[in-house]
């Protein structure tokens, strides 16, 4: 039997996904979190601080000094809701948009590389897998912490 952990490892190192920078846009660096940051804030409406540190799993503190970092950058807008003042939405500007977009380019286009070398079946089922996997996890309370 194939030790789950050592497969874990080899795919998370093959994935870059212990880089520091995960992708380069532009000559900007961009780190895996402000990716995943991005990521959210472009697949969510006008998401607030906290549904996006939550879908993320981080603490509030560390999230906002990672958003703090992006508008820095200009690639994220912070506005304070109109009805609560003590809630801010997120939105993407049009260079935080544009990075979003190139990314997930970048992304879809290693992924597609990875999945030429398999058959149709193959790549359906290592989707599906991936799949129950998630969904698996997402059962979990703590899956976060454990990782």
């Amino acid at each position: 039997m194939e030790n789950p952990r050592e497969l874990f490892q080899i795919m998370t190192r093959s994935f870059g996904l212990l880089n520091k920078t995960c992708c380069n846009i532009e000559g900007n660096d961009i780190s895996l979190v402000h990716s995943h940051i991005l990521y959210e804030i472009d697949r969510q409406h006008k998401p607030s601080m906290q549904q996006v540190a939550e879908v993320l799993g981080t603490d509030i503190t560390t999230f906002s000094r990672q958003v703090q970092s992006l508008i820095k950058l200009n690639l994220v807008k912070k506005t304070p809701d109109s009805q609560d003042r003590r809630i801010y939405s997120l939105t993407l500007t049009v260079e935080g948009k544009f990075i979003a977009t190139m990314l997930d380019q970048q992304i879809n286009s290693y992924l597609d590389e990875v999945f030429s070398y398999m058959t149709e079946f193959e790549k359906e089922t290592v989707l599906h897998s991936v799949k129950i996997f998630n969904e698996a996890m997402a059962k979990m309370i703590k899956c976060s912490h454990i990782i």
